[in-house]
Formats: structure tokens, sequence, C-alpha cells
């Protein structure tokens, strides 16, 4: 099957576990992500989140549902002032030692993947919007940092 590109969606962010989480959601599907796969993957976030550590709390998460029956939880927080921290879960996908293929039933992996071609978009507008609004001020601006959403639409012609 040639390559297409997947539907990017952008939520607004919310508040998990003392973080402010952007939250990027990336499907084939036109009805976007099940709710119940959405509430499975951000009730085990607080597992991929690091441990505070003065770097404003800020992460951005990209689910996405597969083609088939997996789902990812990708977690990118930012620590260290600049640094991004990595946690992954997946779902239905016994290849990355999932249990069973139930999309809603997400396990950590322990892999060193960071994200696959349709995931990793996000990251470029993150890097940018945190320089932008974090970095570059005098003052970092969180609150801006936060309100920094690319536009919906699909996952490539992002550069």
């Amino acid at each position: 099957m040639p390559f297409t590109e997947k539907l990017l969606t952008v939520p607004p962010p919310v508040e998990v576990a003392g973080r402010w989480i952007k939250r990027y959601h990336v499907t084939a599907d036109p009805e976007g992500i099940a709710p119940e796969v959405e509430a499975a993957a951000y009730a085990i976030l607080p597992e991929l989140l690091p441990e505070p550590d003065g770097t404003p709390p800020a992460t951005f998460v990209v689910l996405h549902r597969g083609g088939d029956d997996g789902a990812y939880l990708n977690a990118y927080s930012w620590v260290w002032d600049n640094v991004l921290h990595f946690g992954g879960a997946a779902a239905g996908q016994p290849v990355l030692g999932c249990p069973d293929r139930d999309p809603t039933h997400f396990v950590r992996p322990g892999l060193p993947w960071i994200g696959c071609v349709w995931e990793l978009p996000p990251i470029l507008h993150e890097r940018d919007a945190w320089v932008r609004h974090m970095l570059t001020p005098d003052v970092p601006d969180l609150d801006a940092y936060l309100a920094d959403r690319p536009a919906e639409g699909t996952t490539g012609d992002r550069s």
C-alpha cells in the first residue's frame, strides 16, 4: 500500500499530574480517536511524565490510532530547560509486548523508539514554539507556549 499522510487534530491543552499537556491526535479515521481509546491513553499518561526539575511543567503528547488494532501514546516533556524527556505507551500491538489486541489496554513497551513518521511532525512545531516563548524572551511565557498550536490538517506539509 502506498504511503499516505494521516489526519492531525489539536485538542486544547489539559493539566495532568501538575503538568500542562499540549495534545496532538493522529489517525486515518475522519471520526477521530474513539473516546474510550483517548480516555485509556490519558489514564496511563501520569506514568510517562518525569519528576519536576524546575523547568516550567510542560509536555506535549501524540496519541496515534494505527490502521490496525494499535494505539500509541508518546509523551515529550520539557526538562533541564531545553531537553525533551520521552515516555511511551502502546495498546493493541502484540509485537510491542502488548498482551492483547485491545486498543484501550495501554502498557509501557520500554523500547527506545520516539515515534513513527506520522507522530514526528509535532516535534518540529514544539521545538520552535519552546524557543519562541520560553527560551528567547527575557521572561518565559508558558501561557503563550500553551496557546501556540499549529493548524489542524494532515501530518504532512508542515515545514
